[in-house]
């Protein structure tokens, strides 16, 4: 009977360890489980703002592009500021044009370019009248005026 009583709490503690050892190993799987889950929650809700990051990015992008003309060919603007000065002081001239591939200024007053605003001071001695010539790559031109006058 001896052998018994040893054998008896070797059982015991067999069956403590693989019982245990079980439990474990399904802690594990659910410890695993969930940290997998959190993951990738947590990679799908980064490509959801990245998207919708890159929406508002395309949108403002768009309104901005027809803001500033968009494909249409024209003078966005042209104007002084002010438009009425004393002789000897200075007015500022501003304008923009959207899909333009060359910009005149007659009278010319400063070197112009092709831009979406752009402006410079002029100082004009008598009542003056500007016009601003823009040519696309066809060869289409369109004018505005715009006069500034002198006391």
């Amino acid at each position: 009977m001896p052998e018994e009583s040893e054998s008896k709490p070797r059982r015991w503690f067999r069956n403590y360890l693989l019982i245990s050892t079980a439990v474990i190993l399904v802690l594990v799987a659910l410890a695993g489980w969930i940290l997998h889950s959190r993951s990738s929650d947590r990679r799908e809700a980064a490509a959801r703002a990245a998207e919708a990051h890159s929406a508002k990015k395309r949108e403002g992008a768009a309104r901005t592009y027809e803001t500033l003309g968009g494909f249409e060919f024209g003078i966005l603007n042209f104007y002084a500021t002010p438009n009425e000065v004393r002789r000897g002081k200075a007015s500022t001239l501003c304008y923009g044009v959207s899909n333009a591939n060359a910009v005149r200024l007659e009278l010319p007053a400063a070197e112009v370019w092709p831009s979406a605003s752009r402006c410079f001071d002029v100082t004009p001695q008598k009542t003056t009248k500007y016009q601003l010539t823009i040519e696309d790559a066809a060869g289409h031109t369109k004018a505005s005026f715009v006069e500034i006058k002198v006391r």
